[in-house]
C-alpha cells in the first residue's frame, strides 16, 4: 500500500513553517517552513529520478495514458463507482470494510424505494438467481471426486503433493470423459442394433476390388484349449478378447440403418478420435493458462523469488507437525540453492575462456553418452518388438506358458526396464555438467519425459515398419503385410493393451514387493549401517507425474486401435490414486524436494501436453499413410481411414462441396494463416505494453518507498532540531 505522495499536494500554494510538537510528532499547521512547498518537493528521490528519465518516460506515458492518478481521489472515485454500479455488482466483490459496506447496502436500499415494480422484480430476480449459482456451486463442491482425501493429503503434507493427486483426478475425469465420447458416437449404436433394442440393421457392404487372400482373418485355432491360455487372453488380448468390442477388428461394420437415416459408422468412428484428442488439447490448454500465469510471474526476478520464499513460502494447508517440519527443511532446501545458483552465476562470470571450452567440451561428451544412451534403448526396444512379433505366432501348446508370455510381452518388459535404468543414469551424468541446482532438475525431468513418451513412439514405428514390409504376394495386392498381420490395428491396439497393463502390474508390485518390506526393514532394522544408509522410499513427484503421463500417452495413441481402452485407463488411474495414497501414508515419506501447487500443475500439465503432441503423430501417420486392413474393421473399403473424410463431403450439395473445398484451399488458408499471424503479433504488442506498465508501476512503487524513507528522515531532522 502507499500513502498520499508528494503529487497529491497543490504545488502554488503558499507554504508555511510547520511546528513540530516533541511530545506527539505532530504537525500544527499555525506555523510555516521558510521554503515553499516547490521546492522541497524537488528534493524528493521520486522527483530527481522522475526529471532524469522525463523526456522519455512522460512522452510515453501521455501515448499510452498509463499515467497514475493521485492517490488522494481514489477513495472518492470508489465510492462514485459502487454508487454507480450498484444495480450491477455485489458489494461484497469490492474492498471497502464492514462499516462502508452496510452504508453502501442502506444506500442500495433507499435506491431501490424508488424504482419502477418492473425494475424492482428485475432486481429481486437478478439477485435470487445469483444466490442459487452460489448455493449451486456449493453443492457441487460437496460431490467432487475424492474431496475429503485431497483435503486430508493437503492438510498432512501440502500443497505440493495435494497437486499431484488433483493432477491424477483429473486424468480420471478425461479418460470418463473420451469413454462416453467413444460409447456414444461408436458403441451405443452397435449394441442398440445388436441387442435389438431399436429398429434398426447393420449395414454391410461388400468389397469391390479386393483380393480374396486380403479378407482371410483366422481369429483363434481350433482344439484343446489349456487353461492358463485364457489368463494369457486376458493379459495380452488375445484369443476370446480379440472377438470383443475391446478391439478395433470387431467393428466390421459399413453402417447402422435407422428407420428415417443410415448410420455412418466410419465416419463416427474417425470424429470419435478427433474429438477426444480435440477435446484433450483444449482442456490440458484451458488448465495450464493459470499455472502459466503464475509461474511466470514467480520466476520473473531472483528477488522476487526470494521474496516469495521468505514472506509467503509457508503452506497454510499443514496441519501436520512433522510436514511442517518438512516444510521448514524445503524452504531451507530452496533457499540454499538459490544460493547455490548464484554461486553458480558469479562462478559463469568469473570464468576464463580456457574454463569456457573445458566445460562446454565436457558438456558434449557426456551430452553425446546421453544420446548413446537413448539410442540404445531405442534399439532394445526396436530389436525386442521384431522378436516378439515373429515368435508370436507360434501355437500355444508348442510352448510353456512362461515362454509364451515372456514373448508377448518382451517389447513391455524392455520399455519398462528402459524408464528404470535411465533415470539413474541421468541421475549420475548431471552432477559432472556443472549447472545450477534448478536447472539439473529441469533438464534430468526433461530426458526422462523424452524418454518414457518416445519409447511409446518408438514400439509404434517399430509396428508399422513391419506392418508396410512388403516381401510377399499378399504384401503387394493387400498393400500391407497380410500375412504376419492380417488385422494390423488389432494387433496395435493389443500392443498398447499389453503396455496398459503391465504398467499396472509393475506399479502394483513395486508398491507390495519393493516399497512395504523396505519400509518394514527401515523402521524395525534401523540399527543396521545398510538400512540407514538405504532409508526409506521417497514419494518423489516428478517420477509419479513421469508414469502416469506415460499410462495417458499409451491411451491416446490406443483408443484409436481399441476403444474400450480409455474405460481401462479410468479404472487402472482408480486403482493408481489409492495404491499411491496408501503408499505415501505407511510406506513413503514425501521428498525433501517440494513442489509448489503452482509450479506442479503448470509442470504436470506441460509434460501431458508433451506427451499428446507425442501421441498425434503415430496417430496421423496410421490413419493418412498406412493402408486400412481389408479383413476387419470399418474402413474395408477405403484404402487409408482418412478417405471417409473426401467421400463425405463428395455426398453434400455441390454449393456446401464448394465451400468445403474453397476452406482447405491454399487460396484460404494463405490469407487465413496471414491474419491469423497478424492476431498473433497484435497480441505480443499488447502484452509488450503492459509488461512496460508492469516496470512503470513498480519504478513507482520503489520511489515511493524512497520517498516515504526520506521523509521519515526529514521529519526525524526536524523533530531532532526542534528539541535542540
Amino acid at each position: 500500500m502507499s500513502e498520499p505522495g508528494a503529487s497529491a499536494l497543490p504545488p502554488r500554494r503558499p507554504s508555511r513553517q510547520c511546528f513540530i510538537h516533541p511530545d506527539s510528532l505532530s504537525l500544527d499547521s499555525s506555523t510555516c517552513f521558510s521554503s515553499p512547498p516547490v521546492n522541497f518537493l524537488q528534493e524528493l528521490p521520486s522527483y530527481r529520478s522522475t526529471a532524469r528519465k522525463r523526456t522519455n518516460i512522460l512522452s510515453r506515458d501521455k501515448q499510452s495514458g498509463t499515467l497514475l492518478k493521485p492517490i488522494d481521489s481514489y477513495s472518492s472515485q470508489l465510492e462514485e463507482g459502487v454508487t454507480e454500479n450498484l444495480d450491477s455488482q455485489s458489494i461484497r466483490k469490492y474492498a471497502l470494510n464492514i462499516s462502508e459496506k452496510r452504508r453502501l447496502r442502506d444506500i442500495q436500499e433507499t435506491q431501490m424505494k424508488y424504482l419502477s415494480e418492473w425494475d424492482q422484480w428485475k432486481r429481486y430476480s437478478s439477485k435470487s438467481w445469483k444466490r442459487f449459482l452460489e448455493k449451486a456451486r456449493e453443492m457441487t463442491t460437496h460431490l467432487e471426486l475424492w474431496r475429503e482425501d485431497l483435503r486430508s493429503i493437503e492438510g498432512k503434507f501440502g500443497t505440493g503433493i495435494q497437486s499431484y493427486f488433483s493432477f491424477l483426478r483429473f486424468l480420471v475425469l478425461l479418460n470418463l470423459v473420451i469413454f462416453l465420447i467413444i460409447f456414444m458416437l461408436v458403441l451405443l449404436p452397435v449394441l442398440l442394433t445388436k441387442h435389438k433394442i431399436t429398429n434398426s440393421s447393420f449395414v454391410l457392404i461388400p468389397s469391390k476390388d479386393i483380393d480374396i487372400q486380403c479378407t482371410v482373418y483366422p481369429i483363434s485355432s481350433s482344439g484343446l484349449i489349456y487353461f492358463y491360455s485364457y489368463i494369457i487372453d486376458l493379459l495380452s488380448g488375445t484369443g476370446f478378447l480379440e472377438e470383443t468390442f475391446l478391439f478395433y477388428g470387431h467393428y466390421t461394420i459399413h453402417g447402422v440403418k435407422f428407420q428415417n437415416f443410415t448410420y455412418d459408422l466410419p465416419l463416427a468412428y474417425l470424429l470419435s478420435t478427433v474429438t477426444y484428442l480435440v477435446l484433450s488439447l483444449l482442456w490440458i490448454v484451458k488448465r495450464s493458462v493459470e499455472g502459466f500465469k503464475i509461474n511466470l510471474i514467480q520466476s520473473e526476478e531472483h528477488f522476487q523469488s526470494y521474496c516469495n520464499k521468505i514472506f509467503a513460502g509457508w503452506d497454510f494447508c499443514i496441519t501436520n507437525r512433522s510436514m511442517a517440519n518438512l516444510k521448514h527443511s524445503s524452504l531451507r532446501y530452496e533457499l540454499r540453492a538459490d544460493l547455490e545458483e548464484e554461486r553458480i552465476r558469479q562462478k559463469i562470470a568469473e570464468r576464463t575462456s580456457e574454463d569456457t571450452i573445458r566445460i562446454y567440451s565436457l558438456r558434449l561428451l557426456l551430452n553425446c553418452i546421453v544420446l548413446a544412451v537413448l539410442a540404445a534403448c531405442f534399439y532394445a526396444i526396436y530389436r525386442a518388438t521384431i522378436f516378439s512379433q515373429e515368435h508370436m505366432k507360434k501355437e500355444i501348446d508348442k510352448m510353456v506358458f512362461g515362454e509364451n508370455l515372456l514373448i508377448l510381452y518382451l517389447p513391455s518388459i524392455v520399455i519398462t526396464l528402459a524408464n528404470f535404468i535411465t533415470p539413474v543414469i541421468f541421475a549420475k551424468i548431471i552432477h559432472y555438467e556443472d549447472y545450477s541446482p534448478g536447472f539439473e532438475i529441469r533438464l534430468t525431468i526433461l530426458r526422462c519425459v523424452f524418454m518414457r513418451l518416445a519409447t511409446i513412439c518408438v514400439l509404434v514405428f517399430t509396428l508399422g515398419s513391419k506392418i508396410t514390409s512388403c516381401d510377399n504376394l499378399s504384401c503387394e495386392l493387400c498393400g500391407y503385410n497380410q500375412k504376419l498381420y492380417p488385422c494390423w490395428e488389432t494387433q496395435v491396439g493389443q500392443e498398447m493393451y499389453k503396455l496398459m497393463i503391465f504398467d499396472l502390474i509393475i506399479i502394483l508390485a513395486v508398491t507390495l514387493f519393493v516399497d512395504f518390506p523396505r519400509k518394514l526393514l527401515v523402521t524395525y532394522c534401523s540399527s543396521w549401517k545398510l538400512m540407514q544408509c538405504w532409508g526409506q522410499q521417497e514419494f518423489a513427484i516428478p517420477d509419479n507425474v513421469l508414469g502416469i503421463v506415460y499410462g495417458q500417452t499409451i491411451c491416446w495413441i490406443g483408443a484409436f486401435f481399441s476403444p474400450l481402452l480409455p474405460a481401462i485407463a479410468t479404472l487402472k488411474f482408480i486403482i493408481i490414486f489409492y495404491v499411491k495414497e496408501m503408499s505415501l501414508l505407511y510406506t513413503c515419506k514425501p521428498s525433501p524436494r517440494q513442489f509448489r501447487a503452482s509450479n506442479s500443475n503448470f509442470f504436470f500439465l506441460l509434460v501431458l501436453l508433451i506427451g499428446l503432441c507425442l501421441a498425434v503423430i503415430p496417430l496421423t501417420i496410421s490413419m493418412a499413410h498406412i493402408p486400412s486392413s481389408k479383413a476387419c474393421g470399418p474402413f474395408t473399403n477405403l484404402n487409408t481411414t482418412w478417405e471417409v473424410v473426401p467421400k463425405t463431403v463428395s455426398t453434400f450439395p455441390s454449393s456446401l462441396q464448394t465451400l468445403v473445398h474453397g476452406i482447405t484451399s491454399e487460396a484460404f488458408a494463405v490469407p487465413f494463416f496471414m491474419i491469423i499471424c497478424l492476431v498473433m503479433f497484435y497480441f505480443i504488442a499488447l502484452a509488450g505494453a503492459h509488461k512496460r506498465v508492469v516496470v512503470q508501476l513498480r519504478e513507482q512503487l520503489l520511489l515511493e518507498s524512497r520517498d516515504k524513507h526520506y521523509l521519515i528522515q526529514k521529519l526525524t531532522e526536524a523533530q531532532k532540531d526542534v528539541r535542540n
